[in-house]
């Protein structure tokens, strides 16, 4: 048989339109193909969320690979500003078009045609897992979660994991990630007396305590890194009052932040300061302050070793770039994957990724097959 064309399974997956949680066909077609191909697949879905786990060979084998990717893609934005049809999965200059061409129908389509060709080609004494979710885009509640409950449930397990995102900022190879830093987001409201402008001391104006807050947060220095972090961030992403009138002092104003924090610190921690902060300014302003917080994912790392070794060879037998070991980037669904086995990520370049013709060159979906093959060939060899 010809070998399975990873380009062309990229292409059809374009052509699903996944805005998650939608699941567009996009599992409905990688379920036929790895049923055909051997693979014992389940779809694991929950809630409004779609799911696929698929494994070849014995279930609990003591070598059992695992990849884990999404075929849910991001909304469209503008519309009228892309110059190739979203969902056309059309070729221009080397470039294959469409939404989740990068993030990450790409890497989902190498992971899933190296698997194939390996077991059919070189069964290996062992067994793959394939985790697949429509949910890493959206809430990330019924996603990779369901998938490694299902797994717990019925003593399914993968020894490692490799995460198809992509991790290259600027050249195929460059780049994997071993771990990822925690995510978090705070709302506060401020609450104090309405009054008019006229008369500020019949009044107490939420927004000096909100603003003294926010400066304060955005002013604090949480870290200066760790040894494989960078160091720590919070950013003000929002201040909302909603009053149109210029002679009434209003009575409450919302303010957010999001952090991304490495290693030196936890959720909880962060929430206890957060909270302190809060209490601080409050008492000062004499207004209520009230805090809700939700913890994206704590920050964690794979220290490099046997799976990162594995995953660099293979990188630089392809590509020729010895990859630079990296915790960089927002969050993904290794956040989820580290409390079940040691996990890491390599994918393509992601520079178009969410963008407006977000676009992947052709070359580097089959350089990345070759890439998985190889971890696949060495890791059970």
């Amino acid at each position: 048989m010809p070998p399975t064309d990873a380009a062309a399974l990229t292409a059809r997956l374009i052509r699903c339109p996944s805005i998650t949680p939608e699941e567009g066909g996009a599992l409905r077609l990688l379920e036929r193909e790895l049923s055909a191909a051997g693979f014992d697949c389940v779809r694991v879905d929950r809630g409004a969320v779609s799911n696929l786990f698929a494994r070849w060979g014995d279930k609990g084998h003591a070598r059992t690979f695992g990849f884990n990717g999404h075929t849910d893609v991001v909304p469209l934005g503008d519309e009228t500003a892309w110059t190739m049809p979203p969902f056309g999965a059309e070729e221009k200059d080397g470039f294959l078009y469409g939404r989740g061409a990068t993030d990450m129908k790409s890497g989902v389509a190498a992971f899933v045609a190296a698997a194939i060709d390996f077991v059919r080609d070189t069964p290996p004494d062992g067994a793959i897992v394939l985790t697949i979710t429509g949910d890493e885009e959206g809430d990330a509640v019924d996603g990779t979660t369901a998938l490694l409950d299902y797994m717990r449930k019925r003593g399914e397990a993968m020894s490692v994991c490799l995460v198809g995102e992509p991790t290259c900022p600027d050249r195929m190879g460059e780049m994997i990630k071993i771990g990822r830093r925690g995510s978090m987001t705070a709302w506060f409201t401020v609450t104090g007396q309405q009054g008019h402008s006229a008369y500020p001391h019949r009044a107490r104006n939420p927004l000096p305590a909100m603003a003294r807050l926010m400066d304060r947060l955005a002013s604090h220095t949480l870290d200066t890194g760790t040894e494989h972090f960078d160091a720590s961030t919070l950013a003000v992403v929002t201040m909302d009052t909603g009053n149109p009138a210029t002679n009434v002092i209003p009575a409450q104003s919302r303010g957010t932040v999001n952090i991304r924090f490495n290693d030196s610190h936890s959720g909880a921690s962060l929430t206890d300061w957060l909270r302190s902060q809060a209490e601080s300014v409050a008492a000062e302003f004499g207004v209520q302050i009230d805090m809700q917080v939700q913890i994206s994912g704590e920050s964690f790392l794979t220290p490099p070793g046997p799976l990162s070794d594995l995953v660099s060879g293979s990188v630089e037998a392809v590509t020729g770039l010895r990859p630079v070991l990296s915790t960089t980037g927002g969050t993904s669904d290794a956040r989820f994957v580290r409390d079940h086995c040691p996990v890491v990520e390599f994918g393509l370049v992601g520079k178009t990724m969410h963008q407006v013709d977000e676009r992947v060159e052709v070359a580097q979906i089959h350089q990345l097959k070759d890439i998985y093959t190889r971890i696949l060939r060495d890791y059970f060899r």
